[in-house]
């Protein structure tokens, strides 16, 4: 089975990086795909950076492999013939606000998505929080992988 873990990734965190290996451990292949969120600001980093830093933070996982897409996810999953998706839920906010794309991509391609409980070390952490963070000098080790928190912090350092 091929799945496909969808979101911004504005940065890669590490309860991102637990999904994905997760994810690794139970389907086949697992696509890693950067999207565009429409409800959000533009991002910290280009589509190119996001896919470059995800690139590195999965490269011990020898059956993902990043990409990205602009238009309707269920699109990219026919496309593709991905069978599933799978996404991270760290409370029932983000259930709320899964359930009914979940529902409405069933309903247009038959593609299942799978939900993944975030370890409750991670279930805080949040791309918009970490970023917040950072802007003010913050300590954000531990919250991203390590060549993502350089990456973060010279992006604000180049800002002032």
């Amino acid at each position: 089975m091929k799945a496909v873990c969808p979101g911004s990734f504005d940065p890669v965190t590490m309860g991102h990086l637990d999904i994905f290996e997760r994810a690794a451990a139970q389907f086949d292949e697992v696509i890693v795909l950067v999207t565009a969120n429409p409800n959000k600001k533009s991002g910290l980093f280009s589509v190119a950076e996001r896919m470059s830093l995800l690139e590195e933070a999965v490269a011990h996982l020898g059956n993902v492999r990043v990409d990205n897409w602009g238009g309707l996810l269920v699109e990219y999953t026919t496309a593709h013939k991905v069978t599933a998706l799978v996404k991270g839920l760290r409370s029932s906010l983000d259930y709320e606000y899964e359930l009914p794309m979940a529902q409405m991509n069933r309903r247009l391609s038959g593609v299942d998505t799978f939900f993944l409980l975030t370890d409750e070390k991670y279930g805080y952490i949040s791309s918009t929080l970490c970023k917040e963070v950072a802007r003010y000098g913050g300590d954000i080790s531990g919250l991203l992988p390590p060549h993502v928190v350089e990456a973060v912090e010279a992006k604000y350092s180049q800002a002032q």
